[in-house]
């Protein structure tokens, strides 16, 4: 009988002393996904991401460093282990020199991670952590980025959602372009929603969306007014894009614009109190 028990990080890097082991979760920045700069730079994210310092002192000399990039959701990646060699006394660029443990070297861009991080750090001590990194799948090869996720997989914040688009990732523009569609935007903030829509007339998917990254409110009477009052700035902060329903540029405007309506109805968006619809 095949074996149901879940398979953790340290039962393929078996480390039994982990006072002195750290693992840094690199996620999105304001410019930038980690994902892409992994695959288009490794040693960018195996050292700058990882051995970066601002005020806080992360690492000590003789510390393992455990980098994990995230892919999506709650999947990360598994790029490097280092021992941690020197300390540069550099704040706000790269403090630390580190030595690869080549013993790992065949795990590092192919071993997915599953875990669910409900905290602020970015480094934190793998005495509490590292038992609950579940793998996920261990990779026949490097990981390469699938691209676009799928429509009903589309859950971007404002800085995801802008790097897609300046970036011209080719999946997504074509996923986007031809597509009408029904989708929400998510205040994280307060939990107010904005049901909009994306027509022949109004544009499609990736002209709507297109809009919003360019000025925040893509014409929307409530979206405008939040800006005024609380500047473009919140927008980028608090805004989260995804999908409620999509279909092909053949579909009539009428029926699109009738299920927009339906799901206004359901989350109740009109409500100034829990939503940016202004009708």
């Amino acid at each position: 009988m095949l074996s149901t028990h879940a398979i953790y990080l340290n039962d393929l890097l078996g480390l039994s002393n982990l006072e002195n082991v750290k693992i840094k979760f690199n996620q999105w920045n304001t410019e930038e996904d980690p994902i892409d700069v992994f695959q288009a730079n490794p040693e960018l994210i195996n050292n700058q991401w990882l051995f970066w310092r601002n005020q806080k002192r992360y690492f000590n000399v003789n510390d393992v460093a455990i980098n994990l990039v995230r892919v999506k959701g709650d999947i990360y990646l598994l790029t490097t282990v280092k021992l941690v060699t020197e300390e540069l006394g550099v704040i706000h660029g790269i403090n630390y020199a580190g030595k690869e443990l080549k013993r790992y070297r065949p795990l590092y861009g192919r071993v997915l991670i599953k875990y669910h991080k409900d905290f602020q750090a970015s480094v934190v001590n793998a005495e509490s952590k590292l038992e609950k990194l579940v793998v996920s799948q261990v990779l026949p090869d490097v990981y390469k980025n699938d691209g676009f996720p799928g429509y009903d997989s589309v859950c971007l914040s404002y800085q995801q959602l802008k790097l897609v688009l300046e970036k011209n990732k080719s999946e997504w523009i074509t996923a986007l372009s031809n597509q009408k569609a029904v989708y929400l935007i998510r205040d994280v903030s307060n939990g107010k929603l904005y049901v909009g829509s994306a027509t022949s007339k109004n544009g499609m998917l990736l002209d709507r969306w297109r809009s919003y990254i360019s000025n925040g409110h893509g014409g929307n009477k409530c979206l405008q007014e939040l800006i005024k009052e609380a500047g473009f700035e919140y927008v980028k902060k608090n805004f989260q894009y995804s999908i409620l329903e999509n279909y092909n540029s053949r579909v009539d405007d009428s029926f699109i614009l009738r299920r927009e309506s339906w799901w206004k109805k359901v989350f109740d968006s009109r409500n100034k109190k829990f939503g940016y619809n202004e009708n």
